[in-house]
């Protein structure tokens, strides 16, 4: 019987490792996490975490500016000239003072470069070879930077990876890309005094959302004086007297101060060697199957190396569906493409959307109905002064959930309903029924429920019968 030197192994330290690690510890199995970097990944350190805390501080500039008659300049907020040793004060203290905590019965090998496969059984860092019955690849992805004539000429191109560690906000900053990462540092910029232009190929921002989300954010942004340039075609980059240029094929010439790349993601695969363990892959990822296996059924591959879902959250789920499914037998095996993936963008208003796209139930000949309760019709909105967004859902005439969409404040939480309605196939009846706190945001769920049974009653055949047992 071959003896390994741990039950398990995780190269990568982000959402996914951290979850399948610090889970397979507390269940008394012994594990060893290899991070070459830092405990979180990039989703801790570079990306989701610290984005939204620039975003939570531009977001208190903005309200000081938009509520006081003060300029700004006279009345200064700690920090927003340059946020971003504070923001590192906060990543320090969660990594030393909690993540710590979670990971005291794992073995860690942090910091001390990359993990490469000898085999299928047998991993190097360094000098030391170390072996797991299990493994577990959970090394994300990175910034990809597109093929744009004279980018790689340009010395100092911002990414998420590199963003953070600015010594100040740029007088302006030129951002290559329209979705998540770009709309969320575009307004965070701005309201902290920058300057910002987006420049994307896709017609609407957030091209993975329904348009109307998409041209919702669009007409905020230019509200606030955020530049957009939608479906244009970069015709190249270039350094001239100090400032970035970027001209279209169009005919636009835009220039700034800095250029920030949120253009897609690429798996972080390179040093893995994988081919050493026999793992089937792509410049795409790491393909698996429902238990999250790889062709070689001992190891795994979870999060974004895999290419499905590249959300920290997702990432999260995968490494807890895998780990439970190696305790189950065949028969009770969760397959983890089954379970709905809801997802935000924490720009102001926040955009959330989970199950299918309009677009995408056109396309499949789906026939569907469209419900929508805006805030603006919304009381408590109302005298919030959040009146911006809507809550929008796509279900059958019998209430059937499709896919939902809301744009507007509390939308991160209140897209979490609707992401359960659909993975437990509930109706908007359910929903209707459903008590929700008055005036909460989510109030305007139930309303879509409402909405739903209204639009019922108006078939002549349910009036009848309403009719008949009033008598």
């Amino acid at each position: 019987m071959t003896t390994f030197d741990y039950d398990m192994l995780t190269i990568g330290v982000g959402p996914a490792g951290m979850a399948v690690s610090a889970m397979g510890a507390a269940m008394g199995l012994k594990v060893c996490a290899i991070e070459k970097n830092k405990l979180g990944g990039e989703c801790m350190n570079v990306g989701c975490i610290p984005s939204k805390a620039l975003l939570r501080m531009a977001k208190t500039r903005h309200a000081v500016t938009k509520f006081t008659a003060m300029d700004i300049d006279e009345m200064p907020l700690p920090g927003v000239s340059n946020p971003f040793p504070r923001i590192q004060e906060k990543l320090d203290y969660i990594n030393n003072k909690k993540y710590a905590v979670k990971f005291e019965k794992v073995d860690k090998i942090v910091g001390q470069g990359g993990a490469s496969f000898v085999d299928s059984h047998t991993v190097a860092v360094g000098d030391r070879k170390i072996t797991a019955k299990r493994i577990f690849i959970c090394t994300g992805t990175k910034p990809a930077l597109p093929l744009i004539p004279g980018l790689d000429g340009i010395d100092n191109v911002l990414t998420n990876e590199n963003l953070f560690n600015l010594e100040k906000v740029p007088e302006s900053m030129l951002i290559v890309g329209g979705g998540a990462i770009g709309s969320e540092m575009a307004q965070a910029f701005s309201r902290l005094g920058c300057k910002t232009m987006i420049v994307q190929m896709d017609p609407h921002l957030l091209p993975f959302a329904d348009n109307f989300a998409g041209e919702a954010l669009g007409e905020v942004f230019e509200k606030e004086g955020i530049e957009v340039y939608n479906s244009r075609m970069i015709s190249e980059v270039f350094v001239k007297e100090g400032r970035v240029i970027l001209k279209t094929k169009e005919g636009e010439s835009l220039e700034a101060e800095r250029i920030l790349v949120a253009a897609g993601r690429t798996p972080t695969l390179q040093g893995l060697k994988l081919e050493n363990a026999g793992v089937n892959y792509s410049p795409r990822g790491i393909p698996v199957n429902g238990n999250l296996e790889t062709n070689i059924k001992h190891i795994y591959a979870l999060g974004d190396c895999n290419s499905n879902h590249l959300f920290s959250h997702s990432a999260m789920h995968q490494g807890m569906v895998a780990l439970m499914n190696i305790m189950r037998p065949w028969p009770f095996k969760k397959d983890f493409r089954k379970y709905v993936v809801p997802w935000t963008v924490f720009t102001e208003p926040q955009v959330s959307g989970v199950g299918m796209r309009e677009s995408e139930l056109i396309a499949s000949g789906i026939k569907y109905d469209l419900f929508e309760t805006k805030y603006s019709d919304y009381g408590a909105a109302i005298a919030e002064q959040v009146t911006t967004g809507s809550v929008r859902v796509l279900a059958s005439k019998t209430g059937r959930i499709y896919g939902a969409s809301v744009v507007g404040e509390g939308s991160a939480e209140m897209i979490n309903e609707w992401g359960l309605a659909i993975q437990k196939k509930l109706r908007l009846a359910d929903i209707m029924m459903l008590q929700h706190s008055f005036p909460s945001m989510s109030f305007m769920n139930k309303t879509i429920g409402e909405n739903w049974m209204m639009r019922r009653l108006k078939n002549p055949w349910l009036k009848r019968i309403a009719a008949a047992l009033m008598r």
